[in-house]
């Protein structure tokens, strides 16, 4: 546990209003629409789908409290979050996924412990709508086109609690979203995507509209995301904790700062609040009859021409910005080719039966990992390299395999192969062990020592014939070494 990071025991009282009386269905439909009225009135922006500026708690709870007076019971969403069977599957998801500890420095095999002695006061205090999140733990990762992505780390408490919430909400909220959008949903993957991006293409959508919102998790409005929230849920006790995780603060250095914006990914809620919010962006899509595909912070928007691409881009932008408070990153973002730009790492080539290839750049981040995984300077044996590459390879063809190229797959493992062949090379000091080394490897007299006499570099001896000789494919996958081409699923 760090310094200056209480234990969190103590709760904060709250009340909760009356429910209303029951009403004959005219007097409620009457009632329904003063209160529609005096929302109106009180928040103009708020009709129009504008950011509120509220004081104190949030207009979530001002909402919350009309819709409650029009309805005869509020809906008791904690009570589902807190039942037995809904904390049981978060608990074993939290678990699963493990994670690094929070600010109370808390690892996932203490939270078993701490919920056998505390779940009793954790449900108490989410039934009452008092529970006290810790600041979050601000670390730092590297992205895969470089630069690095921000994170934050809730408590393991935290993620369990949060894990709880987005169970109940995603379930609600989930078959209510677009059908466009395809990022952190139950049954939807990144393939699904691509797929149906590969379809308007084949349809003659041939110019994609790419947007790229800036620093999104960090920069979402809480006031808006929040009144976006109360439209779906009623329940007071539910926004004041939600609106609590997102102003809980972040730890840096030893040092908490106030969250005025944001929801920090690394907690298991962010996500579903992202899709909640971006919901808006692809049902106004949907009104203006576009065909386009979401995946989280992604979005592509297909058109038939360069000219309507810059006026779809232009549209959109100022509508991210007037009605969500989202900026759009110019520098990322573009209309173009299919085939120039990336979409969850694959490009598309052809028009009338586009195929799937994988990015230019997501090539070069893979060679880039390998070359960081075989660097000589590691000091550790070909066996162990190939250790040390096998699940990398295996996870990254079991996406990219996806692609309808089989050919890259097949230059890869090429290349990767002659790779190492050249760190055996590099590791064979002079020309008597080289040609000791090929001849007890089955190498002819003559070649081996025309290969160790050599004054070629490492890498152009890596493809001759007496390495391939003595160092076959089978040698590779003799040592486990997968093989990319085996894995296209195309």
């Amino acid at each position: 546990m760090e310094e200056g990071i209480p234990v969190r025991k103590g709760t904060v009282t709250s009340t909760e209003g009356p429910n209303g009386s029951k009403a004959s269905s005219k007097q409620r439909l009457m009632g329904e629409k003063r209160q529609k009225q005096q929302l109106e009135l009180a928040y103009p922006e708020a009709v129009r789908g504008e950011a509120l500026r509220p004081e104190g708690e949030g207009t979530e709870t001002a909402i919350a409290e009309l819709r409650d007076e029009s309805q005869t019971e509020t809906e008791k969403v904690m009570e589902a979050i807190c039942e037995r069977e809904n904390l049981r599957k978060a608990y074993k998801r939290v678990k699963g996924n493990k994670g690094s500890p929070g600010v109370d420095g808390m690892g996932i095999e203490g939270l078993t412990d701490y919920l056998r002695e505390h779940i009793g006061e954790i449900k108490e205090q989410l039934v009452k709508g008092t529970y006290k999140p810790a600041p979050v733990k601000r670390v730092e990762i590297p992205k895969g086109g470089g630069g690095k992505r921000k994170l934050g780390i809730p408590t393991a408490v935290d993620r369990f609690v949060q894990q709880a919430i987005m169970q109940v909400l995603q379930s609600r909220w989930d078959p209510r979203f677009s059908d466009h959008s395809y990022g952190f949903r139950p049954g939807r993957t990144a393939h699904q995507a691509v797929a149906q991006a590969q379809k308007y293409i084949g349809e003659g959508y041939g110019v994609v509209v790419d947007i790229d919102l800036e620093k999104f998790f960090d920069r979402v409005n809480h006031d808006i995301l929040m009144s976006r929230v109360a439209r779906r849920e009623t329940d007071k006790r539910l926004l004041r904790i939600i609106r609590a995780f997102l102003n809980a603060g972040i730890m840096e250095g030893g040092v908490v700062s106030p969250n005025r914006e944001g929801t920090p990914q690394g907690g298991p809620l962010s996500p579903l609040l992202s899709n909640l919010l971006l919901d808006e962006l692809d049902k106004e899509l949907e009104r203006r009859g576009h065909r386009f595909v979401r995946y989280a912070d992604d979005s592509n928007i297909y058109v038939k021409t360069e000219r309507s691409g810059q006026r779809v881009m232009e549209s959109v932008e100022k509508y991210l910005t007037r009605k969500l408070k989202l900026k759009v990153n110019r520098e990322k973002s573009a209309v173009g080719s299919p085939k120039d730009r990336k979409f969850l790492g694959f490009s598309f080539i052809g028009e009338g039966k586009p195929k799937r290839k994988i990015s230019v750049k997501s090539l070069k981040q893979f060679k880039k990992r390998i070359r960081e995984l075989t660097q000589r300077t590691r000091g550790v044996s070909i066996s162990r390299m190939v250790k040390d590459l096998a699940p990398y390879m295996r996870g990254w063809v079991g996406y990219y395999g996806h692609c309808e190229t089989p050919s890259t797959l097949r230059d890869l493992d090429s290349w990767l192969r002659r790779r190492l062949r050249c760190v055996i090379w590099r590791a064979m000091k002079n020309g008597w062990v080289r040609y000791s080394r090929l001849t007890k490897r089955g190498v002819r007299a003559g070649l081996a020592k025309t290969a160790a006499g050599s004054y070629h570099s490492p890498w152009h001896i890596a493809r001759s014939q007496a390495m391939s000789i003595a160092y076959p494919n089978r040698y590779f996958r003799d040592l486990g070494l997968p093989e990319l081409a085996s894995g296209y699923k195309g």
